[in-house]
């Protein structure tokens, strides 16, 4: 099977891994990082960990899975990515590494309770999640994709969860 075949497989299968913010697309970040784990290292949080066997080509390069440890928005990787594969970001704004989508089968909001969690997790205050009309939380296209609503999250394995930019939920 050719390299382009097995990602086309890959995208079909799971969506590709959150990526760290400045993140280059999917296509492009493969291609030019060189799995040096120096945005790893630098990262505060520990957010950032190397992407395991079932990435593939991707095998090393750094991800971020939100329920373990979410993106702080700290931009301190960017910086030190000595190939370019993430983008240099000076505003939390502007990460750009995905978007919360809200399971409203989970979701208390939608079940009747009063839950503010994703709301109040939000480091965008206001912007990313809102409160629709009935208290139920909607996502912005302001949303970064950080995770720390899916973190914070209380409903069993989180009612909202970020999927990464450029794959569709």
């Amino acid at each position: 099977m050719n390299g382009s075949a097995a990602a086309f497989l890959r995208r079909l299968v799971a969506p590709p891994p959150l990526r760290p913010p400045g993140a280059l697309d999917e296509r492009a970040f493969d291609a030019l990082c060189i799995r040096c784990g120096r945005c790893i290292e630098v990262c505060p949080h520990r957010a950032l960990l190397p992407a395991g066997v079932g990435a593939g080509y991707g095998l090393g390069t750094p991800m971020i899975e939100p329920r373990r440890e979410p993106c702080w928005l700290c931009m301190k990787c960017p910086p030190v990515c000595p190939t370019g594969a993430l983008r240099p970001v000076h505003e939390p704004r502007d990460a750009a590494m995905g978007r919360a989508r809200v399971v409203e089968a989970g979701c208390y909001a939608f079940q009747g309770v009063l839950c503010r969690t994703c709301l109040d997790a939000c480091p965008l205050q206001g912007e990313a999640i809102r409160q629709d009309t009935e208290l139920r939380p909607a996502v912005t296209e302001r949303c970064v994709g950080c995770g720390l609503c899916e973190r914070r999250c209380p409903a069993p394995g989180s009612a909202i969860r970020v999927v990464p930019r450029g794959h569709r939920a």
